[in-house]
């Protein structure tokens, strides 16, 4: 087990607000790097990246540094602007 997962572990078991806003913070940090991945596999920087959404480099930060309010719209845009499309699913 690495030192992260065992630090996280430790953590949930003596930290009660911690385990409850774990999850939904992690999957707000996933969307952001998959974000960030993405963007980085299409040879974009965030100033290239910002070019294209008509935005400031600081903004394409924000969003996939922390994703964990981020619109639809959004995501719909970032999404385009890689040539890429947006798949949501519920499982």
């Amino acid at each position: 087990m690495s030192d992260l997962k065992a630090y996280i572990r430790k953590r949930k078991k003596s930290d009660v607000e911690f385990r409850e806003g774990f999850e939904e913070a992690y999957k707000a940090f996933k969307i952001g790097v998959l974000l960030k991945e993405a963007r980085e596999a299409s040879g974009l920087t965030q100033e290239k990246m910002a070019e294209k959404l008509h935005t400031r480099k600081s903004a394409i930060s924000r969003i996939e540094n922390h994703a964990e309010d981020i619109r639809l719209s959004t995501l719909e845009k970032f999404a385009s602007a890689l040539g890429r499309s947006l798949e949501i699913s519920i499982r």
